[in-house]
């Protein structure tokens, strides 16, 4: 079940990044649709006038993002869906909490587009890590 909080709190960094992640190892379309969305998201986060995570429709999207990645990921390994989506909306919430800190304290030493893009390596490690368990 910590794989669903993972997954979870790759939702929080970025919301398209942990279900075009598991997606794209089970194949098929929805998966290059969901990494097209994810580089979208990382392209759009880097500007300065979008709204914070924190903020109405993000604190909604990431947690449903969330939960969607942790009932998919909690069955294949042996999981309660149920129990792995409650898992991934806190992993999400987490995420995007924790990450809004973390992005906050990074602008200050290396600004705003290095901790931007900083923030999407890291999602994209941890959800290729989660989604290869």
């Amino acid at each position: 079940m910590l794989l669903a909080f993972g997954i979870g709190f790759v939702s929080g960094l970025r919301a398209f990044t942990s279900l075009a992640a598991l997606m794209l190892v089970r194949g098929g379309l929805p998966g290059i649709v969901l990494a097209v969305a994810a580089v979208g998201e990382y392209v759009a986060d880097a500007i300065p006038k979008i709204p914070s995570r924190t903020a109405f429709p993000s604190i909604v999207v990431r947690p449903v993002s969330g939960g969607i990645a942790g009932w998919l990921i909690a069955a294949p390994h042996g999981g309660s869906p149920t129990i792995g989506a409650c898992l991934g909306v806190i992993g999400a919430l987490a995420g995007t909490y924790g990450g809004h800190a973390a992005r906050v304290a990074a602008i200050g030493k290396i600004g705003a587009i290095p901790a931007a893009v900083a923030e999407d390596a890291i999602a994209i490690a941890l959800a290729a890590l989660i989604v290869t368990r």
